[in-house]
């Protein structure tokens, strides 16, 4: 489980660190940063797969991701007598990311390159510094992989480091060049740790979504990110033995309704039977708000929990009276993944934090600045460039 999150330097996200349960709602208002959050964590999973700097281009490049505030506030901006102003840098630009648990860490540390008239590719973030390290805290003697600009050290077993790249590009991470099964176990276990993370955000539900047309089926233990095989991954739950939660998921937020599965010539398409109708709808028949809830339901009852599973405003398009089937449905499928679930629903906060052992993370802002309200992180360290 991890324990702890850090972001620095990420839009709103100038110094956040948090501190995590098993279960996490993220909430605040509008334009507090919980967007921004979520961002972040997809940023550092997509560090394990080698696609931090490609991600960060699609988000306009590193300048517009970047804190657009003052390196630090003075006493007198932060009370308002004098007006926020930039002031003389006294540290490199960076956007740092990382998080750590009872059993590891990883930090990574971008920042602008060093200008080359020979090369066109200029605006390019670069990867300054990564560290990897056991435990929940940085330290010399904790740290097992080390990255600064193109030079990356392991230590082994025994203790010694040895020097695996003297020449790694900047935009190529040590999470992808440097882990090994046979010297760099520890490396590769992390990464894989990491790219198991899973994401959910917005399934579409418009008339012409992939989950209400009929789809290809195989075995579908992970549902995919835009939910285009929800017939397959419910049949897949039904099959490995998990019909009965699947049944108990649809009669608490649909009273007397069914799932079921047709197909036809390898074709998947989802029905669901309601109360009082003599045939079962299709897909393409159900309300938004009644799809995305099914899609949630996929997502939440795989037969292959990830370590880690992060949903982004999973009440959109539902009725508040779904809220607390959604939340009982979370809270379960919590004893066996860690949840990070950022929301704008009070409603569906409350039912979170009233019917699990559930942490609440409340943003706000100050100054154009993201702050965490009522909780006090013991200090972070980043790696050295």
């Amino acid at each position: 489980m991890i324990t702890r999150l850090a972001i620095s330097g990420y839009r709103s996200l100038r110094n956040v660190l948090l501190e995590l349960s098993q279960l996490n709602v993220v909430c605040g208002g509008n334009g507090v940063g919980k967007s921004s959050l979520y961002r972040s964590i997809r940023l550092l999973a997509d560090c394990a797969q080698g696609r931090a700097v490609r991600s960060l281009a699609l988000e306009g490049g590193l300048q517009s991701t970047l804190w657009a505030g003052p390196e630090v506030f003075s006493r007198g901006m932060k009370q308002g007598s004098i007006p926020v102003q930039g002031v003389v840098r006294k540290t490199p630009v960076s956007l740092r990311l990382g998080f750590s648990s009872d059993l590891w860490g990883y930090a990574i540390d971008l920042g602008l390159p060093t200008p080359d008239g020979r090369s066109m590719f200029n605006a390019d973030p670069q990867i300054k510094a990564e560290a990897m390290w056991t435990g929940e805290k940085l330290t010399r003697a904790s740290q097992f992989a080390h990255r600064r600009g193109p030079s990356v050290r392991l230590r082994d077993p025994a203790g010694a480091w040895r020097q695996a790249y003297t020449q790694l590009a900047g935009f190529d991470s040590m999470m992808t060049h440097c882990a090994d099964p046979s010297d760099a176990l520890d490396l590769l276990l992390l990464r894989e740790h990491m790219r198991a993370w899973r994401f959910y955000d917005h399934f579409r539900t418009d008339a012409e979504a992939p989950a209400r047309r009929p789809q290809v089926g195989t075995h579908t233990p992970i549902l995919a990110s835009d939910g285009a095989d929800l017939a397959a991954a419910i049949q897949t739950i039904c099959e490995v033995g998990r019909g009965d939660w699947l049944a108990e998921a649809v009669e608490d937020a649909f009273p007397g309704s069914k799932l079921g599965v047709e197909t036809e010539r390898g074709l998947f398409a989802l029905t669901m039977f309601q109360r009082g109708l003599l045939r079962p709808l299709q897909a393409a028949e159900l309300s938004d708000g009644t799809l995305r809830y099914l899609l949630l339901v996929a997502a939440l009852l795989t037969p292959r929990p990830p370590q880690l599973m992060v949903l982004n405003e999973p009440e959109t398009s539902l009725h508040p009276d779904l809220l607390p089937s959604l939340a009982r449905l979370i809270a379960q499928a919590a004893r066996e993944t860690q949840f990070i679930v950022v929301t704008h629903s009070p409603a569906l906060t409350r039912a979170l934090l009233s019917g699990a052992a559930a942490r609440e993370i409340r943003l706000e802002k100050e100054l154009g600045e993201t702050i965490v309200r009522d909780q006090d992180a013991a200090p972070w360290h980043w790696p050295e460039r």
